[in-house]
């Protein structure tokens, strides 16, 4: 099974692509997802988060409430390590389940990882290819205060708090530009497909 790692900054388009590379048959794997799991009251970094950060991130129903735990971390790199340190190892138990079954499903077939901090986690070397999603940088804000309902310097920490786009594309084996319409990133995400197409038969 092909190994594929889809990741871009802040608001970049990564659930459009992810969405198109589903749509062509691609198996994927949302990290996003896997970790609102591992935060939930029976999810393995509960405990842990809890402990550090106190009952205030919680909301009335006991559960961790992701925007308080986001305004505590975001602009605060020990305190965002320190959340990753609980989160990424039990997201990335979840994904290897994830991928062996897949594996055991599809042998030659295309499994798609979506991460934001993919590259930051030095994950990377681990897949077979990496795709990443760009656009310019205003566009990032305006998409994110829209999608999140946050102001323009809460869309600036979460950009600040991950590695520029610039640095991400020395590590990336496509780009897909999606400052444009869905169907120019559609287009790109096709040609990309095809190419990972042919490596997974290979």
């Amino acid at each position: 099974m092909l190994k594929v790692g889809l990741t871009g900054g802040y608001a970049s388009g990564k659930s459009l692509v992810a969405c198109e590379l589903q749509r062509l048959g691609c198996h994927l794997i949302y990290a996003d997802e896997l970790g609102h799991q591992v935060l939930l009251p029976h999810g393995e970094a509960y405990a842990p988060v809890l402990a550090q950060f106190g009952t205030g991130i919680l909301d009335e129903n006991g559960r961790i409430d992701r925007k308080k735990l986001a305004a505590i971390v975001f602009g605060d790199a020990s305190r965002l390590n320190m959340l990753s340190s609980f989160v990424h190892p039990a997201v990335f138990a979840l994904e290897k389940k994830m991928l062996d079954e897949f594996q055991a499903k599809d042998p030659r077939g295309i499994a798609v990882i979506e991460a934001a901090i993919l590259i930051e986690a030095k994950r990377n070397t681990w897949f077979d290819r990496i795709i990443l999603t760009a656009c310019d940088e205003e566009v990032q804000i305006t998409r994110g205060m829209k999608r999140d309902k946050v102001t323009r310097g809460q869309a600036l920490a979460r950009l600040a708090s991950q590695m520029p786009l610039s640095e991400k594309r020395k590590h990336a084996d496509y780009v897909v530009d999606t400052s444009g319409t869905k169907e120019s990133t559609s287009f790109q995400v096709r040609r990309i497909h095809a190419d990972l197409a042919r490596l997974a038969k290979a």
